[in-house]
């Protein structure tokens, strides 16, 4: 975390850890959800651009597996662990998180509190007039809610110079509080942490699929199928072309990675005890 994260996490009660909690090589803030709201809007008042990342399982073997996306996660002001596996992974590995805080869940969260801090939004990508839909229904829901506008740029245009400048000039131009980034994961960490400083927003936090949640177009997973760790499986019958690499093939890393780190714990265990130390 940088020192204005640290310091705005030293005036919320509860977090004893400023500098976050070691799950299998991410440093994740040990916040409760609404203790991670404090946090990110303390941030939008720092000096500094400020950047959050809501990260699951894929962040965590990204992490592992592509040192562009290690240097991009380090960078984060704060890493919210956004996946129940991620917090039971957390309780087996002896460093227990209190729960998950959701970027789903955050996105409508924080548009509330941007209402009532007189904060502004803007809501950036997700697919054509998504963005504009969900800013109608957080509106609706909050009306002191100020957006500061609207962006659904085309696939690629980061790629397209001319593109992915006009996208800059627009967010630079609305100068919101809060930047929410829908752009999928990683594409939208990456263009946060490389346009971050060029737009402007005091805060930056990428929500992925949250606009179509808002928005209605997507369903998202009942609650008690959240609660008990599957709403990925719940995505993967939606959209199983897309998904069925990344959860059944890509995210078996994370298992892996999880009993390495309990073996190491039970390890480092047996070398503490008197007997180990005879």
């Amino acid at each position: 975390m940088t020192a204005s994260a640290e310091q705005s996490c030293e005036r919320i009660k509860g977090f004893q850890s400023p500098q976050g909690v070691d799950i299998l090589g991410m440093l994740f803030a040990p916040l409760t959800f609404n203790q991670a709201l404090d946090l990110l809007v303390d941030l939008t008042r720092g000096d500094e651009q400020a950047y959050a990342v809501t990260a699951n399982v894929d962040h965590v073997v990204r992490y592992h597996r592509c040192p562009e996306l290690r240097s991009i996660y380090t960078k984060a002001d704060v890493v919210l662990a956004d996946g129940t596996p991620l917090v039971w992974a957390s309780k087996l590995l002896g460093t227990p998180l209190p729960e998950r805080v959701a970027g789903s869940d955050l996105f409508p969260a924080l548009c509330g509190r941007a209402a009532e801090n007189n904060l502004t939004v803007f809501l950036f990508g997700g697919d054509p007039g998504t963005a504009d839909r969900a800013a109608e229904v957080m509106c609706a829901r909050h009306p002191r809610l100020r957006v500061a506008g609207t962006h659904c740029p085309d696939y690629g245009f980061e790629q397209d110079q001319a593109a992915s400048q006009n996208a800059i000039d627009i967010v630079r131009t609305a100068c919101p509080d809060i930047l929410f980034v829908g752009l999928g994961s990683p594409k939208q960490e990456k263009w946060i942490v490389a346009n971050r400083a060029k737009v402007g927003a005091k805060l930056s936090i990428g929500v992925g699929i949250s606009f179509s949640f808002v928005s209605g177009d997507v369903r998202r997973a009942p609650r008690w199928v959240q609660r008990i760790g599957l709403e990925w499986a719940h995505r993967l019958i939606q959209e199983p072309g897309r998904l069925w690499k990344r959860y059944l093939v890509d995210d078996v890393a994370f298992l892996v990675l999880v009993f390495r780190g309990i073996i190491a714990r039970f390890l480092r265990g047996v070398g503490n005890s008197p007997r180990g130390k005879e």
